[in-house]
């Protein structure tokens, strides 16, 4: 079976395309953005608010007294939240103390002495480094 040229150049043509398509999805695995673990968890309150604040102007197209306006929205919120954490702070310290309480009983004499000096030296992790504490459940 003789191939005409015209087919040659069409079996060509789709080879050539389908590297094309396989390189192209190739390099956007290649590209893909992967985990990052030594980012930090929480960003910064101040940046965060700048990078809000920049997007709102740039979407939205605030003038200047809308500008004003949303950073008093935004301090009137955050001394809210400020306030519910406040009030919040003594019910989470009661369950993180009958938590740690409950593991401390599971635990023999030698891990419980562990323990006890894990509990300090996470303390005071919290005190040089305020904020950045354990969260629920640890």
């Amino acid at each position: 079976m003789k191939l005409s040229r015209a087919t040659i150049a069409i079996y060509l043509l789709l080879i050539f395309l389908s590297g094309g398509v396989l390189g192209a999805f190739g390099t956007r695995l290649y590209l893909a953005s992967s985990v990052n673990a030594n980012r930090p968890l929480r960003n910064n309150p101040e940046e965060f608010r700048a990078k809000v604040l920049a997007e709102f102007k740039s979407r939205l197209k605030l003038n200047e007294e809308q500008v004003s306006t949303l950073n008093s929205i935004m301090d009137e919120t955050k001394a809210q939240v400020v306030q519910v954490r406040k009030e919040m702070h003594p019910a989470y310290q009661k369950i993180h103390e009958a938590q740690n309480q409950k593991i401390h009983n599971m635990l023999t004499p030698d891990q419980q002495v562990e323990f006890d000096k894990m509990r300090k030296e996470r303390e005071e992790r919290e005190k040089q480094n305020p904020g950045h504490g354990p969260g629920p459940g640890i």
